[in-house]
């Protein structure tokens, strides 16, 4: 390539080509978190890349991700079109519509590219592939549970080390808002000194809510701990079912990892965290690895509805980042290669091949057996 087109190669901000052996690794990452899933009843969907705007961003769960969301004009209908910053809304309204029939709960899993108007300090990706599942119409406490346990499983069978799940309330800050009555004009400012954990920025807000705002902030930290910092808090009396549930999720997470001999997985509890989970209630919950910035995944509670009409129900799963956790993974193990000379007929290549070998043929006047670990030469597989 000249130096005038080097501008060709150039990808915008947020965009990667990804290369061998990381395209490989993505690709049977995938497939291991797939089988995992499937082995606990998920099955797979397919949803599309575009969808009409007004569904895609319909009330429910697509409804927060305008701001996200890539849009473009459908040349067949003249219709606004977006293209997918998530694959949960369009999970929703397959549920509500394509399998509105079908006996619940509903076990989806799905494994598709996403693409994000803009990139975070955490995830510089703008064009991303989301893993996850969803369980809809599950009530109760065990769904939550499930969710976190198969995330936990499927990382654990990617060979990830040290993974802390970081439970919270979402809405907590929001019902402590109503609950102290706080105007709307002052919210954002609030949300914000809590985002950042300002305990100064918290301390401006009049009243016992600072009390109650910068006692959550201290509470953060391991989950055990937390939960007993969070019980000598004073909070009202319509937050006892939120924080009773934390407490359930928790003791149903340390029961099945113990039960499942995952004891490296840390539980910890940070009520007052929101970023994230903007359609989320009830419980949410953040997966990390040690020595891996960034989350690996997201998942918690939320409610299915697809337009304003019709009953909405209940859904609980999780969504995992293959940017991130692709960060993450263990080296492939090396790859045996076996050059085979031009000369050598396509059924050697193709015995070799049912050994479980990756052959390359090599082309007319090219005896280089280039990347390749071994040449078969006289009949014989021979290390090079």
């Amino acid at each position: 390539m000249s130096k005038q087109d080097t501008h060709l190669a150039l990808l915008p901000s947020g965009f990667v080509d990804l290369l061998p052996p990381e395209a490989e690794q993505e690709l049977q990452a995938i497939g291991t978190l797939m089988q995992k899933f499937s082995a606990f009843g998920y099955e797979r969907i397919k949803p599309p890349l575009v969808e009409f705007e007004d569904s895609l961003l319909a009330p429910g769960p697509g409804a927060s991700l305008s701001h996200e969301t890539f849009r473009l004009m459908d040349p067949v209908t003249h219709r606004m079109m977006g293209i997918r910053s998530d694959i949960t809304p369009q999970t929703a309204r397959i549920a509500s519509s394509r399998l509105a029939g079908e006996a619940r709960p509903l076990r989806l899993a799905y494994a598709n590219d996403v693409l994000r108007t803009k990139s975070g300090q955490q995830r510089t990706e703008r064009q991303f592939c989301q893993v996850g599942c969803e369980l809809i119409g599950a009530q109760g406490l065990e769904a939550e549970i499930e969710s976190c346990v198969v995330a936990l499983v499927g990382l654990k069978a990617l060979g990830l080390e040290s993974l802390t799940i970081d439970l919270t309330i979402p809405q907590l800050a929001r019902k402590l808002f109503d609950g102290f009555d706080v105007a709307e004009s002052e919210r954002s400012g609030i949300e914000a000194a809590i985002g950042r954990r300002e305990y100064d920025g918290v301390a401006k807000v009049a009243g016992p809510l600072s009390d109650v705002l910068s006692g959550l902030i201290g509470a953060a930290g391991e989950a055990g701990s937390a939960l007993k910092a969070i019980a000598d808090i004073n909070l009202p009396g319509s937050l006892s079912d939120d924080v009773q549930n934390l407490q359930s999720v928790y003791d149903g997470l340390k029961k099945a990892l113990g039960e499942l001999k995952m004891s490296d997985v840390a539980i910890a509890i940070d009520p007052l965290e929101s970023k994230g989970f903007e359609y989320h209630s009830t419980i949410g919950f953040t997966l990390f690895a040690k020595d891996v910035r960034g989350e690996l995944g997201r998942g918690g509670r939320y409610d299915v509805r697809f337009g304003d009409e019709g009953e909405g129900e209940t859904a609980t799963g999780f969504t995992l980042y293959m940017d991130t956790i692709r960060k993450a993974l263990p080296a492939l193990e090396p790859t045996e290669k076996v050059f085979v000379p031009a000369g050598e007929g396509w059924d050697v290549m193709r015995s070799l091949q049912e050994e479980g070998r990756i052959v390359v043929r090599g082309s007319a006047g090219d005896s280089s057996p280039g990347k390749c670990t071994h040449i078969y030469k006289d009949g014989k597989v021979e290390e090079i």
